[in-house]
């Protein structure tokens, strides 16, 4: 499928288009007996152009907009969603919704919805306009060729170094408009950009690299592509080591997957009131070198102004030179807990509760290759994959190493050896961090986006290797 180049259209009036159906929906739900009600409209217009066997094979756009609508009546919550935005479908949505809240339970400690004091902060409140940060009109403009120039990039540095090149580009506009009867209105309007390859060398070497970006314009592909290429011819023909304990030093793709599941198992309020978070404030979970904070208004990821419920994103501390801070609320979790909301609501209904979507590692002071200098005998790892918690308390992890993983004698890398599976506490990871590197990349994982260093760190637990 070939698309065509994105529209020029004026992020300010399509978020202000945004606003005036979320007014409608809450009028027409209001009008139906509602006594509190939230409408959240989202849009998207996502491009994607992939390649394989180093040739570029497809070329894909879509667009969808989407509406959520939370309809309460007194303690009884009801949510509904629909795709449609003509009469009939906004009218079935709020009919639906309205019948729904008059069968479910109440819900005994609903706290409310936000209102605008919750909606104030560094985005824009009450208004219709594209984020101070986080949009690029070159991304939400970008064309299929320019998409096509990153690829055949990343392609030349697998041909120059022999080895086949897969991967994709994509750039990506989002909208969302949120209104509610408590008084919050706001939209803003946000790009996202990603380059990803996996390369293969013919002797069984696998390379990964990425970046992720706001601005599509930013990101080196040939520096990607040579990234990868180098690592697949580096990483051909490996060999079996032992399982055990070994010290490591852990790339920032591997580190995304520690940001992420610690975000995700622990550094959530709901988490925190269930009982089945590691977190608590004051409590000493990692090494001084490590700080961990989220902040939806830095410009260093991915940045987004705005909660689904309309809140303006808080910088939260999560962890502080190693020590537990702080958690991420939304406006339900808030309330249980007396507090206000962090700015971190997801879409209703949500069971998962809030989660840190903009992560950040404080970088440290240590140059790449002294990282890997600092290691007598250990592992450099590129990425995990395939891991899943095993103790959400404990932050315990099995996974796989991935895409390159190396042994390193002396400071220096000897030779490449077969991917190895783990099960490790990242609780005890962070705990055994002993260096930061002092540079970081911007990433997407499965929560949002993380801005992360690569980590020295003192033991790793390796299970065993794989068949391949």
């Amino acid at each position: 499928m070939v698309s065509r180049s994105p529209d020029r259209i004026d992020p300010g009036a399509r978020a202000a288009a945004g606003l005036a159906l979320a007014d409608d929906i809450v009028a027409r739900a209001l009008a139906a007996g509602a006594t509190e009600v939230e409408a959240l409209v989202t849009s998207e217009d996502a491009y994607l152009t992939r390649f394989a066997n180093s040739e570029i094979h497809q070329n894909v756009a879509e667009a969808n907009i989407g509406v959520n609508l939370r309809f309460c009546l007194g303690r009884r919550i009801a949510v509904a969603a629909t795709g449609r935005t003509d009469d009939d479908g906004l009218r079935a949505l709020v009919e639906r919704a309205a019948a729904t809240a008059r069968s479910v339970a109440e819900l005994k400690d609903w706290g409310g919805l936000p209102g605008p004091r919750d909606a104030a902060g560094r985005g824009i409140s009450g208004s219709a306009s594209a984020s101070a940060v986080g949009y690029a009109a070159a991304t939400a403009e970008a064309s299929p060729e320019f998409r096509a120039d990153g690829a055949r990039a990343v392609i030349a540095a697998a041909d120059a170094a022999g080895v086949l090149a897969y991967g994709s580009f994509s750039t990506t506009r989002e909208g969302m408009a949120v209104a509610n009867s408590a008084g919050i209105r706001v939209a803003h309007e946000r790009t996202t950009s990603q380059l990803l390859t996996v390369q293969m060398s013919p002797d069984g070497g696998t390379g990964y690299a990425e970046a992720a970006a706001t601005d599509a314009t930013t990101i080196d592909a040939e520096a990607i592509g040579r990234e990868a290429a180098a690592k697949a011819q580096a990483s051909a023909n490996p060999v079996s080591l032992p399982a055990g304990d070994y010290p490591v030093v852990l790339e920032e793709y591997a580190v995304l997957d520690i940001a992420d599941m610690l975000g995700y198992l622990g550094f959530s309020a709901l988490a925190v009131q269930e009982g089945r978070s590691f977190a608590e404030p004051g409590k000493r979970i990692g090494s001084e070198l490590i700080t961990i904070v989220d902040d939806g208004a830095d410009p260093a990821g991915l940045p987004m102004t705005y909660d689904f419920e309309g809140v303006a994103k808080q910088r939260v501390v999560l962890v502080e030179r190693g020590v537990c801070r702080d958690v991420v609320y939304d406006a339900q979790t808030a309330s249980r807990d007396g507090r206000a909301s962090t700015g971190h609501g997801l879409p209703a209904p949500n069971p998962y509760g809030p989660f840190p979507l903009n992560t950040l590692i404080e970088a440290g002071a240590t140059p790449r290759d002294e990282l890997i200098g600092g290691l007598e005998r250990g592992l450099l790892v590129t990425r995990f994959h395939y891991t899943n918690p095993v103790h959400p308390k404990l932050a315990i992890v099995t996974g796989m190493t991935r895409d390159g993983t190396f042994l390193v004698e002396g400071g220096r890398i000897v030779g490449p050896v077969r991917n190895l599976r783990y099960t490790q506490s990242y609780l005890e990871a962070i705990a055994g961090v002993t260096a930061v590197g002092q540079e970081r990349r911007s990433l997407r994982g499965f929560l949002g986006s993380a801005v992360v260093p690569a980590l020295r760190i003192d033991g790793w637990t390796f299970t065993g290797a794989t068949e391949h």
